[in-house]
């Protein structure tokens, strides 16, 4: 793709953003496949496979890891697209071209950029909204502050024009979703190629996918108009041991076979940090506790749910003869047969 600054005009322009193509970039893997799943997936498929795949590759998981931290932050780009509806309607039609975003450089040009570094000057959205084939359907939703929604001619400028929406993607961890936490945004490209940053309050209980709303802190409007808004959307990343279903937070807490067997006190982690919980003697594996009020907030009431603590049992490996003669004592003691009514 050409260099912003340098001009072209006329059928070159077009030529040149014909080469583009306006497609996926060559050698860039499809969001699709990043993530393994068909182009008919449900959002729940996605959902799935995007926490999988974050799980694999987190980098608490692998450390120093520079393939695996580049595969976590491909994940994280393909689910932040294929997550939200317009946004995988954009990609479907228009590969990554239709899910870029406008920036200003510090020269004060306004430009969309796209996939591996492609970009445009704001004057020749025309041209890259013919060459989606702007005549014929809808653009990219990330254009309608700047053309109708059907049409490839600019919105005229003479009356009063809202400035268009700021999207910003803000990376949470787990804990900072459940007890709210405040981010300094970069609004780089907002106004005048100036650095920008605002100081954001996340609240409490924010979850996967969530998008924020700031009013009147997007691109200014133009001839008196009011200034758009700034979009935060939430990606939260997934925690090695802690779960979110709703407002209720889910851990599987491992115990040895005496402490399942005899009861007594466990350590368990909460996002509130560590407590001490009473297993019941006699235990079995996939138990469930219940830890009140330890979970997510519910509302805006700010009540939370509860953390679901669920036992799982491990067995010994290894023994050595003298572990299995006791044992095998042990069974002989204990006539139990949990197949009985089978």
């Amino acid at each position: 793709m050409r260099p912003v600054a340098q001009p072209v005009r006329g059928e070159d322009r077009l030529e040149s953003l014909s080469r583009s193509g306006c497609e996926l970039p060559v050698g860039r893997e499809d969001y699709y496949a990043i993530l393994g799943v068909n182009r008919s997936a449900t959002p729940e498929e996605i959902k799935r496979a995007y926490r999988k795949l974050a799980k694999q590759y987190h980098p608490d998981r692998n450390p120093g890891d520079k393939t695996a931290e580049g595969k976590f932050k491909e994940v994280q780009e393909a689910y932040e697209v294929l997550n939200d509806a317009d946004k995988r309607r954009d990609y479907d039609r228009f590969g990554r071209a239709g899910v870029g975003r406008f920036q200003e450089h510090p020269q004060g040009q306004r430009v969309y950029t796209w996939g591996g570094g492609s970009q445009i000057n704001l004057d020749d959205l025309e041209d890259l909204f013919t060459a989606f084939g702007g005549g014929q359907g809808e653009a990219p939703s990330v254009f309608s502050p700047f053309f109708g929604r059907r049409g490839g001619r600019p919105r005229p400028t003479a009356a009063p024009q809202r400035g268009a929406d700021l999207e910003r993607t803000v990376t949470l961890s787990f804990e900072q979703a459940i007890q709210g936490t405040t981010l300094d945004v970069d609004l780089a490209g907002r106004s005048g190629g100036k650095r920008e940053t605002l100081s954001v309050k996340i609240p409490p209980g924010v979850e996967d996918g969530q998008r924020i709303r700031l009013r009147g802190r997007g691109y200014p409007g133009e001839n008196g108009g009011p200034a758009g808004d700034l979009l935060l959307n939430c990606a939260v990343r997934p925690h090695r041991y802690f779960e979110r279903h709703g407002a209720d937070i889910h851990v599987e807490l491992p115990v040895t076979l005496v402490e399942a067997a005899l009861g007594g006190k466990v350590d368990v982690p909460t996002v509130d940090g560590t407590m001490t919980m009473t297993l019941p003697p006699g235990t079995s594996s996939g138990a469930r506790l219940r830890l009140r009020g330890k979970g997510a907030p519910r509302g805006p009431s700010g009540q939370r749910g509860d953390q679901i603590v669920i036992v799982r049992v491990v067995v010994p490996k290894n023994l050595t003869p003298e572990q299995k003669l006791l044992f095998e004592s042990l069974a002989k003691t204990i006539p139990e047969n949990p197949r009985k009514d089978w």
